[in-house]
């Protein structure tokens, strides 16, 4: 069954279970409330007496909406106003729409603790992946590391080299000539 409601200056299509964001409302988390301004009602094509159809929703959250930028501006006036505002709104949930209701059964809490243990599961065997690739990271060497085994002799040669070359490049650059004067300007004769 669904039903058209009025509240805060909108309408809204609403059936048991839904969920909607409306202008604020006054109450607490938990609290139940009726939306008594019930515009068109209906199950399956055909349409009910809307005298007798009761609205009951239970508040989920108070809470403010995305905030808007308003920014006023008035041409070659200098002038400028930028606010912003974020509007309060109360978040419901459908409880009852007519005869029709929501029915809270132990499945939801059944599921819940199925995904706790699927939540459980993952990270138990989480401490054992990362010990895999501990062991894994000791027996191979991390990526650009060489693997051969050098003597003290095969390391010191390549420092031996390292050296020569660094004293061919302790030699001066060659200097460049020194850029030409040119002569300086004779002020021009007045005529």
């Amino acid at each position: 069954m669904f039903a058209i409601v009025r509240t805060g200056g909108k309408q809204y299509r609403v059936s048991a279970g839904d969920k909607i964001a409306v202008e604020k409302l006054a109450g607490n988390a938990g609290d139940t409330i009726d939306l008594g301004d019930v515009i068109l009602a209906g199950d399956a094509g055909e349409l009910k007496d809307v005298a007798k159809i009761k609205v009951a929703a239970e508040i989920i959250a108070q809470a403010k909406s995305e905030k808007v930028t308003v920014f006023k501006k008035r041409r070659r006036h200098n002038y400028r106003r930028k606010a912003g505002h974020r509007q309060q709104m109360t978040l419901l949930r459908i409880v009852q729409v007519g005869d029709s209701k929501v029915e809270k059964a132990a499945a939801p809490d059944a599921k819940q603790a199925r995904s706790a243990n699927k939540e459980a599961a993952p990270k138990a065997e989480a401490p054992a992946k990362v010990a895999k690739a501990h062991e894994a990271e000791k027996s191979e060497p991390a990526k650009g590391v060489d693997t051969k085994k050098e003597t003290k002799a095969q390391k010191a040669e390549p420092v031996k080299k390292a050296a020569t070359a660094a004293k061919a490049d302790d030699k001066p650059a060659a200097k460049k000539p020194a850029a030409k004067k040119t002569p300086a300007r004779k002020p021009a004769a007045k005529k």
